[in-house]
């Protein structure tokens, strides 16, 4: 249903246009996260040719996640005020910019700072954040599954570019690449943009919420998620994102330089990455439809220990069709885990805080990946082998299981005090 005011269409939550959104939505994330992924493939090559260690070569990586996690934030809040279109269009021109600025860098500073402030601060940080806050505000039934398929751009941007990237990488060089990549994506980014002009429905003052437990009425209160302050819980969600992200960084930042060290060259760690991403859309389609039936928090739990698990399979295996299997369990094992953190807010937050506490926890989960991709470099000049990153890693997820634990336990016991909870 859709009426119309002057020249404003006004479209429904869960109507036909939101679906065919929905489909846009993907194409512009696949499009737009492009520059997450396609550093990780450059890396070699950038090491080889500026002559730095590899903690230097994986720099550029950190300090463009952080600027993809700040720039979500400023960009999210910049949507809720003029809409989610004149952002796209900006991060359109600055995404083109940053590509072709890095194609043109002189040296690791001036390609560090092309990535963190043209391609992650203000080009590609509207294509992640700001889309999955667009995405659940259209949305009431299914909304899992709807914020799941609009995040799986993501992971679908890091199945596609990789292996398109290392193979103009051998053919004309990571400079050619970046700079062909600048014109394409800009202006399809800049084309799909243009159609993202209608504003979500008003939503209606959120009354608090309510579930039938035994013919009782229990009134879930969402000024105490899990029973908790706000800011206590926020912070809490905060650095269970670090924490996963770190330890999901470690594969998707360094599979490539890892199969190169083994002896297997940068196109087999490419494929990797891509294998692994891939099966990472299928387990964020998947934890969207779990979700919608058990709850954010407890397929964040889920996700948390199959993470683990991934994790420690890379410790004993290193041959090259292991690593291929452990590399698509890790993507179908970890692909869920961030969206699930926008679904736990939405769950026990306030609707109307919606927007900026799920900018704000995806913030965390981007500067995880920055941390983590810095970190696993580190550790590998350190020691001269990937085995301590992945024991590092291991470390990390466990604090982010748990502290779901942590909140699972909480949840479990204000439904024992009468007090209705999602989980």
């Amino acid at each position: 249903m859709k009426t119309t005011q002057a020249t404003t269409i006004v479209h429904q939550p869960d109507s036909r246009y939101a679906m065919v959104r929905l489909a846009l939505t993907l194409l512009v994330m696949t499009v737009g996260s492009s520059g997450m992924y396609v550093v990780s493939v450059m890396l070699p090559a950038v090491q080889a040719e500026f002559g730095v260690a590899r903690a230097d070569a994986s720099m550029p990586y950190t300090l463009l996640m952080l600027g993809f996690g700040f720039g979500g934030v400023l960009m999210g809040k910049l949507a809720d005020r003029i809409g989610v279109m004149k952002p796209l269009l900006m991060g359109s021109v600055f995404l083109a910019a940053g590509y072709i600025a890095t194609g043109l860098s002189q040296g690791i500073v001036s390609f560090t700072i092309a990535q963190a402030l043209l391609v992650g601060l203000l080009g590609s940080s509207v294509a992640f954040a700001p889309l999955v806050a667009d995405t659940s505000l259209w949305f009431v039934k299914r909304r899992g599954i709807a914020v799941a398929v609009c995040a799986s751009g993501n992971y679908l941007a890091g199945a596609v570019w990789p292996p398109i990237a290392q193979h103009f990488v051998e053919q004309v060089g990571w400079r050619q690449t970046y700079i062909g990549m600048g014109i394409f994506c800009g202006v399809t980014m800049a084309l799909l943009a243009l159609f993202f002009r209608a504003r979500p429905p008003a939503l209606a003052e959120a009354a608090p919420v309510s579930h039938a437990s035994g013919g009782n009425t229990l009134v879930r209160d969402m000024t105490r998620p899990f029973g908790l302050s706000m800011g206590t819980a926020q912070g809490l969600l905060c650095v269970a994102g670090v924490a996963c992200c770190v330890a999901m960084a470690m594969p998707q930042v360094h599979i490539v330089a890892y199969c190169g060290d083994l002896g297997y060259g940068p196109a087999q760690g490419a494929m990797m990455l891509s294998l692994m991403l891939g099966f990472g859309i299928v387990s964020r389609l998947v934890s969207g439809a779990i979700c919608d039936r058990i709850g954010g928090l407890r397929t964040l739990m889920l996700g948390g220990v199959l993470q683990c698990v991934a994790l420690l399979l890379f410790l004993p295996f290193d041959g090259l069709v292991p690593l291929y299997v452990i590399s698509a369990l890790f993507g179908l094992f970890q692909g869920g885990i961030v969206p699930s953190y926008a679904i736990i807010v939405r769950e026990h937050f306030p609707p109307k805080e919606a927007g900026a506490r799920v900018g704000t926890v995806l913030m965390f989960t981007l500067f995880g990946m920055a941390l983590g991709g810095w970190m696993s470099g580190k550790v590998f000049d350190l020691t001269g082998s990937y085995h301590a990153a992945f024991l590092n890693g291991i470390g990390w997820n466990l604090v982010n299981v748990s502290i779901a634990a942590f909140l699972l336990f909480r949840v479990r016991r204000m439904r024992r005090g009468g007090v209705a909870v999602a989980a």
